[in-house]
């Protein structure tokens, strides 16, 4: 931090990022050299053969080549371990041995391409000696392939496009013309992103919706990168060290005390009764996803089970459900939910970007209709998942600011029309009228089920959403205000989804700068370096894996108008901790699970019980 510029452009790698590539390539360096030094003394009475004197010629010149790179990527490895990862005053020599070691790569690729012709030659010479000199060859050009790629991949497309201060100081930029030239910067980032993630998804498709979701996802990522000047290790190290703060502030802390007080009776049954509906209808949202994540929970005996309806050819009872692109999933479905074909009303599996799978069944047992939206599982569903703009909903529910997460409420909007214009829940309740309407869904499918309940509440007054780790900055606060009673969002432990938003990831990227502006160590030191990507993969998992003995349940207040907030030493308000609908059930795997492996969490009532004496609410 910042990049390193060389050749007048910046490129996407900081100076004191070299210590462990320049060890590396020293290692081997020297590690060659003395190979090369003990075949020439052991062998070079038997080079005097045809050709033999144009092989030790080449044997001499390498040693002679190979010491002065060993001396210079030494100099280069010394000079990256000075400074800070914000000071790279000490290391302002870097530029000029790069430049150095660069020219270097010139007479080691014409040396190894005229090691490459003697070879080639019928030389007749010990093989020992010959066999020698092409493993010397082949190494030659491994290292020299292996540096043409890491050139390309710390190459940055904008580098060439830097917006130094004019002399007139940093005032200046008020002016038109630099103005003209930050526009210009944006457009810039924002076309390089856009065909980064074409190329990404290229398999993904190119109607009109695809195209939208490409724009807005490279606006979301070049706006957010093009205020830093931060490079991939920077941001790493800059993980670790806030990792390594949080575990140091946890640590220090005394534990919080429990509520004094249980939750009256009405409360209590209450909660028990949520509980089990989120029990319940857990499956109808697992069995939208199909076969993949009914073969995930079951690796052993769940492709026997599904075996044969994969095999089976197309019969009336698909034809039943009105569905299209079953293929496995309708007997993964039926045997997650437990329920007979004849219960299903539709099943759809057609995926495109905005447009998600979803299932509509009858569950006699809670007398119920249930539709049920698949969540993120494939690059369709990420693109939908990263347009990430407001868009102003047209409700007739009388709210003000009506407006949600785009990509969402457009997956919302496609279901809600395909319910209602194909006559999909009007041919559910005519079979079953006395039923309620229940929608589910996890992940991104959560969100698009709070948006679809909120938009059938005016037909259907009854309805009831249970969102399962809904992603957060889906709702506008009058939303969710108006969501509070029909709407229950669950999350599971320390899931990073229904915490992360656009506010939640500047928040991280303004403690990823503090933290690195206050280190005063290079990053090849603790805590910044030898253990850096150790500690980050570690914290990923953390994310993930965590599990804390616990059940909380506390009020609800999320809003997609999330305010910066000072750092928050426990995990989850670091994150964020907020989603939709009336209550918050925070359920973590302990004695009482849910469901067999399993904790649920949920969301949004005033009370709270815990068998964690470190957490309350």
């Amino acid at each position: 931090m910042p990049g390193m510029v060389l050749f007048g452009r910046r490129w996407a790698i900081a100076s004191d990022d070299l210590v462990f590539p320049g060890f590396f390539e020293l290692s081997l360096r020297v590690v060659w050299w003395i190979g090369i030094l003990t075949l020439y003394l052991m062998h070079r009475g038997k080079l005097n053969c045809a050709g033999g004197t144009l092989l030790s010629s080449y044997l001499i010149v390498l040693l002679v080549l190979l010491a002065v790179i060993i001396c210079t990527v030494s100099a280069i490895v010394c000079v990256s371990m000075k400074g800070t990862i914000c000071n790279p005053g000490p290391r302002k020599s870097m530029s000029k041995l790069l430049y150095l070691r660069l020219a270097l790569f010139l007479p080691e690729m014409v040396w190894a391409s005229l090691g490459s012709a003697w070879i080639a030659d019928d030389v007749q010479c010990d093989r020992t000696v010959v066999n020698g000199i092409i493993a010397t060859v082949i190494i030659s050009w491994i290292i020299i392939i292996s540096t043409v790629v890491t050139i390309i991949i710390v190459f940055d497309p904008l580098g060439g496009k830097m917006a130094p201060y004019p002399s007139s100081g940093p005032n200046h930029l008020d002016s038109h013309e630099s103005s003209q030239l930050l526009n210009g910067l944006k457009t810039a980032a924002t076309s390089v992103w856009e065909t980064r993630i074409k190329f990404l998804c290229c398999c993904v498709g190119k109607d009109d919706h695809t195209r939208v979701a490409f724009s807005s996802t490279a606006e979301l990522f070049s706006t957010y990168f093009s205020d830093t000047d931060l490079v991939p290790s920077d941001i790493a190290a800059g993980l670790t060290l806030l990792h390594q703060q949080q575990d140091n502030i946890r640590n220090s802390r005394e534990p919080e005390g429990v509520i004094g007080h249980s939750p009256g009776p009405p409360q209590e049954a209450d909660l028990d009764a949520e509980l089990a509906n989120c029990h319940h209808y857990m499956q109808f949202a697992a069995a939208a996803y199909g076969w993949p994540l009914y073969i995930y929970r079951n690796p052993f005996t769940g492709l026997c089970k599904i075996g044969g309806d994969c095999c089976r050819s197309r019969t009336t009872e698909y034809d039943l459900v009105g569905g299209d692109q079953l293929h496995c999933h309708f007997g993964s479905i039926l045997h997650t939910t437990g329920l007979q074909y004849r219960d299903f009303i539709h099943i759809s599996f057609h995926d495109k970007v905005y447009e998600l799978p979803f299932l509509v069944a009858l569950d006699h047992r809670k007398e119920s209709v249930v539709v049920a939206v698949r969540g993120t599982m494939s690059l369709q569903d990420i693109l939908t998942d990263l347009s990430a703009e407001n868009e102003t909903l047209n409700l007739e529910c009388g709210v003000q600011d009506c407006s949600a997460h785009k990509g969402i409420s457009q997956a919302a909007r496609y279901v809600y029309q395909r319910l209602v214009n194909d006559g999909i829940l009007s041919q559910a309740f005519s079979i079953a009228p006395e039923y309620r309407l229940v929608v589910v869904g996890h992940s991104l499918g959560a969100g698009a089920a709070a948006l679809l309940a909120i938009m059938l509440r005016s037909a259907y007054p009854q309805v009831r959403c249970y969102a399962f780790s809904p992603p957060r900055g889906l709702l506008s606060k009058s939303l969710y205000e108006y969501s509070k009673n029909f709407i229950v969002s669950l999350v599971l432990g320390k899931d990073v989804i229904p915490r992360l938003s656009v506010t939640n990831l500047e928040d991280l990227k303004k403690r990823i700068l503090r933290v690195i502006a206050h280190c005063n160590k290079p990053k090849d030191h603790p805590p910044g370096g030898r253990r850096c990507f150790r500690e980050v993969l570690a914290f990923c998992c953390s994310v993930q894996c965590q599990v804390v003995t616990r059940i909380t349940v506390q009020q609800n207040t999320h809003r997609s108008q999330d305010v910066d907030r000072p750092y928050a030493p426990r995990p989850d308000e670091g994150l964020g901790q907020r989603g939709v609908g009336q209550g918050r059930l925070r359920l973590l795997p302990s004695p009482r699970r849910l469901e067999r492996g399993h904790g649920v969490t949920g969301a949004h009532a005033k009370c709270s019980r815990t068998t964690d004496r470190h957490f309350c609410c």
